[in-house]
């Protein structure tokens, strides 16, 4: 449940950070910033043996 939960987030946050929209190119580094830093939880989760 909770890998499925994560996958859904890391595909949206993934999307969104494409600047290829108007309206998102005055966002800057958060969107891939933020990207950034869920896959390196994720990363560290998956290390622990947690997901």
């Amino acid at each position: 449940m909770l890998s499925t939960i994560l996958l859904i987030v890391l595909i949206v946050l993934l999307i969104g950070a494409v600047p290829a929209w108007p309206y998102s190119r005055g966002w800057g580094y958060y969107p891939s910033g933020l990207l950034g830093i869920v896959l390196i939880v994720v990363l560290i989760m998956l290390l622990m043996g947690r997901i």
